[in-house]
């Protein structure tokens, strides 16, 4: 399969690199293939998607957390964290 290049789609490939941190434009685009497949969902790849899952969350119990969210959306393409830090005075 070949995709014609473009200069904008030469300069999406270049941030995906950067943002996904793989050298090689295949792999870039892979990660971003599987992430948004776990995402959405409603695939034979991720039959329930994490969106879904958190939309669904979310109406169930009204609201959620910070922590709640990074907990459901963290995945391997994405790694997500959160940290809290409070002080007073």
């Amino acid at each position: 399969m070949r995709i014609q290049k473009t200069e904008a789609r030469e300069r999406r490939w270049k941030h995906l690199r950067k943002a996904t941190d793989r050298g090689h434009t295949s792999t870039a685009l892979d990660e971003a293939a599987n992430y948004y497949l776990r995402m959405r969902g409603n695939t034979g790849a991720y039959p329930a998607g994490l969106l879904s899952e958190l939309i669904t969350r979310a109406e169930d119990e009204g609201s959620l957390t910070a922590a709640e969210i990074v907990e459901i959306l963290d995945c391997d393409e994405l790694p997500l964290s959160y940290e809290s830090k409070w002080s007073v005075g």
